[in-house]
């Protein structure tokens, strides 16, 4: 008699035992399961939280996957390595002892022989069963596990029994199988064979208790490793993203800094890489808005210098023909009635004439700065009297306000607005024009409304422009254009505001605020 032709293999199911020389066969059981993770992405909003997270995924998916490749491998090498050195020893104590027993072989002999071929195993447990001429199963048991047929998969049992033919290629009608089990779920590998030509089958039962704890200790070296290099990995993303952000950090500060004025600031420019490039650039444009700025700058100071100068020396003649032209209207009445028209014209454009250096003059001073406010406390029901009996408009204006409403702000100044906001008014709206005063909390609030058609949606974000004349809606608008103007300056000058919307009931509101105390807030300003 002769054992089975051995063969290989290797799995976890069914697999028969290879012949170095031979074809291999494998029987499976199930295909493993596969368990795919779900990741849902997030946005972050910092740039270096987010180059954090990139290196860490990067290095945790490096990690892993060096990780499971080398578990992989060693795990197949080491359970290859143990389970053909059991398989093999068996394959010969099969070969050298089993194959020795007679035809019918007695349940002593059967375990004296599994007892001799299990002292001298590698640590497994062997199982010798045959079948007596009247039907009758014999078997011999021996090995540091206890070990029965009913141990043996039935799977492996009908594999090890089946009968097959030869060929040129398979020159064994039996061949040895084996597979991998979990009772109670320790790891154990099952082979078995049988004597061809009639003999006993035989089966080895080896633990591998002991490469299950190596292989985990393996796989919690690798955990370990994994974790070490996500840490690495977070410290380097650390040290590139401090290496990358602060020369953009630098870049943003200085266009901060360029944005509030300081047009000489300067990147330094260090390398010769991209950022390297991007700070050049950044000190090129730096460079050119500052020049452009200062050519801007000294054009306009110069334009101011001019109408400044222009304004001064209009003032000398101007004076002279103010003199002049109310000489001519006090003796208009004893003029040839062909010269009084023209008279009548000088005299009006040479008031006009005036009115407007006067305010260029003032655009001036509140360009170059010098404006100054002359404080005071002033009852302002009083103050809007005077200015509208001023100018002999009392029968033009309606006044509601309150009797002692006292603000201390610049009586002069708020004259101005008063008259460039009551004369705007009845030249563009109409009369009867009404002023409310009131006080909400610290500020000072007045309002004056006309009784005309309004104004224009496309002029509202116009009308406190410098020389604007919305000629198509206003025909009778003969100004300069800078009343409006001049009148937001000093609200300005107060800390205060104007501004101008069509009233619900119809015509233009134009609503002044003042602080009730400018001198509170000018005094906190500077704090």
């Amino acid at each position: 008699m002769r054992p089975a032709a051995a063969r290989q293999g290797r799995g976890s199911a069914l697999v028969p035992h290879l012949d170095p020389h031979g074809p291999g066969r494998r029987l499976p059981t199930g295909l493993p399961s596969v368990i795919k993770a779900l990741f849902a992405g997030r946005r972050w909003t910092s740039l270096r939280l987010r180059l954090l997270v990139v290196f860490a995924l990067v290095a945790l998916t490096a990690a892993v996957s060096a990780s499971g490749i080398a578990y992989w491998l060693n795990r197949e090498a080491v359970l290859t390595r143990t389970q053909d050195a059991a398989l093999g020893d068996f394959r010969q104590e099969m070969q050298n002892r089993a194959a020795s027993l007679p035809a019918d072989p007695t349940q002593d002999e059967l375990q004296h022989t599994a007892e001799m071929m299990a002292g001298s195993s590698p640590g497994y447990s062997v199982l010798l069963v045959d079948e007596l001429g009247d039907g009758r199963k014999v078997s011999g048991a021996a090995g540091p596990d206890a070990f029965s047929l009913a141990d043996v998969p039935k799977a492996l049992q009908h594999a090890i029994d089946d009968r097959q033919k030869t060929t040129s290629a398979n020159d064994a009608e039996y061949h040895m199988y084996w597979q991998r089990t979990k009772p109670n779920g320790n790891p154990y590998l099952v082979g078995g064979t049988r004597i061809v030509g009639g003999g006993p089958t035989g089966y080895m039962y080896k633990s591998l208790a002991q490469e299950r704890d190596d292989l985990n200790a393996l796989a919690w070296s690798l955990t370990i490793a994994t974790g070490l290099a996500l840490l690495g990995s977070a410290l380097l993303a650390q040290a590139a993203a401090r290496t990358v952000l602060k020369p953009v950090q630098r870049l943003g500060d200085a266009a901060r800094r360029l944005g509030e004025g300081e047009l000489d600031h300067r990147l330094e420019v260090s390398g010769t890489d991209e950022l390297a490039d991007l700070a050049h650039t950044f000190n090129k444009t730096a460079e050119a808005l500052e020049k452009k700025v200062a050519d801007m700058s000294a054009r306009e100071e110069s334009s101011r210098r001019f109408v400044a100068d222009m304004s001064h020396e209009l003032r000398t003649p101007l004076t002279a023909l103010t003199a002049v032209a109310e000489v001519l209207e006090e003796e208009v009445d004893d003029l040839d009635p062909m010269i009084a028209p023209a008279v009548a014209l000088v005299v009006s454009e040479t008031r006009r004439l005036n009115n407007l250096v006067e305010n260029l003059m003032e655009v001036t001073r509140f360009d170059a700065g010098t404006a100054r406010l002359v404080l005071d406390d002033v009852d302002v029901a009083d103050q809007v009297t005077a200015c509208i009996d001023a100018r002999a408009w009392l029968d033009a204006v309606e006044l509601d306000a309150e009797r002692g409403i006292v603000a201390r702000l610049d009586p002069r100044r708020l004259d101005v607005i008063l008259a460039n906001l009551i004369g705007n008014a009845l030249k563009h709206g109409g009369s009867p024009v009404r002023v409310s005063i009131t006080v909400e909390g610290e500020w000072l609030v007045m309002a004056v409304r006309d009784n005309g058609p309004g104004i224009p949606e496309e002029v509202l974000p116009h009308v406190f422009d410098r020389f604007y004349k919305a000629s198509a809606s206003r025909p009778k608008s003969d100004g300069s254009g800078l009343g409006l103007s001049i009148a937001m300056e000093n609200a300005h000058i107060h800390g205060g505001d104007i501004t101008a919307e069509n009233g619900a009931e119809g015509g233009a509101l134009f609503t002044l605020r003042l602080p009730v105390d400018v001198g509170k807030v000018i005094a906190g300003d500077e704090a």
